[in-house]
């Protein structure tokens, strides 16, 4: 082992919508998190990983500190502020902005109860004066002790390479816990339920106010064809009907940008066939929860 080598996780926090997801995707340098404009849409804490010559950052994605308003929301906030203890650094994304409001005063609190060092990123500087971002940087300055302060744009990739110097700056001198050629501990069947519940999210818009979820029924390779069976869970019979939408036309724009991506991910041709079912209330059930993905153990 390199004595120079560094190594550690890191935890990526935020309010939803911020671009926790977005960020991760950009630094990887693939689609690993779902990005969704919904809050509650991070189904589990996936393991990134990104292997450089000075070190190897294991990020795991949390999902936003915020208030809840459900048995999901609870258990969310649950896991990420005990991720806060468990990690190395914590990075914590705002929007440019020198107005801080309730949401991230509650995530301040949290970040108080902690000694892992913070890094507040500055999301989102691509869309405002590069004059404004020091103004924004005082505001929050004044709030918390930062270990340092760094804006990036997580859409364009400006200043991202700065971050991971940043954070490797403040991890400890270790192994490697992966190998170089590692991107994710997540096994490809769960990744693809996140990616066609993304997308079933960004076609449904606002006309599905709660969960979804999304089972793989079967995932089978045959010639050079990779076969996949899934199920989108829904909450209410008026619920699947819009997903499915007139003679099935949701359902199909679902499946075909869903199959797009998997395609880009797998490498390989997908036969894609989704249906729909009503399970509800599944969000209030341990046992439901756990078997769509949110496992408590994590």
């Amino acid at each position: 082992m390199r004595e120079d080598f560094k190594s550690g996780f890191v935890t990526l926090i935020g309010r939803p919508n911020v671009g926790k997801s977005t960020l991760m995707n950009h630094l990887i340098g693939q689609k690993i998190a779902i990005t969704s404009n919904k809050p509650q849409t991070t189904r589990n804490r996936i393991q990134t990983v990104l292997t450089t010559e000075e070190g190897q950052i294991v990020f795991v994605d949390t999902p936003g500190i915020h208030k809840a308003k459900n048995k999901l929301g609870e258990y969310m906030v649950n896991i990420a502020e005990r991720s806060l203890n468990e990690v190395d650094v914590v990075l914590w994304l705002v929007e440019p902005s020198a107005f801080i409001g309730a949401g991230d005063r509650h995530i301040i609190e949290q970040l108080k109860k902690v000694k892992t060092p913070v890094i507040l990123v500055i999301n989102k500087i691509d869309m405002v004066k590069k004059e404004e971002i020091l103004t924004f940087i005082d505001a929050y300055r004044k709030e918390y002790d930062f270990a340092e302060i760094v804006p990036v744009s997580a859409r364009s990739g400006d200043n991202t390479d700065e971050l991971i110097k940043v954070i490797l700056k403040y991890l400890p001198y270790g192994p490697q816990f992966y190998d170089e050629d590692t991107v994710t501990d997540q096994p490809e069947r769960q990744i693809v339920a996140e990616l066609i519940r993304e997308k079933a999210l960004h076609c449904l818009n606002e006309e599905i106010p709660h969960g979804i979820a999304v089972a793989i029924d079967r995932m089978k390779a045959e010639r050079r064809v990779m076969h996949i069976d899934a199920t989108i869970i829904c909450e209410r019979d008026s619920h699947k009907g819009i997903i499915i939408g007139k003679q099935g036309s949701m359902l199909k724009k679902i499946g075909s940008t869903a199959r797009y991506e998997i395609e880009r991910m797998l490498g390989c041709k997908v036969n894609l066939k989704l249906w729909v079912k009503v399970q509800k209330n599944w969000r209030d059930s341990d046992y439901l929860m756990k078997n769509f993905g949110y496992r408590e153990d994590e």
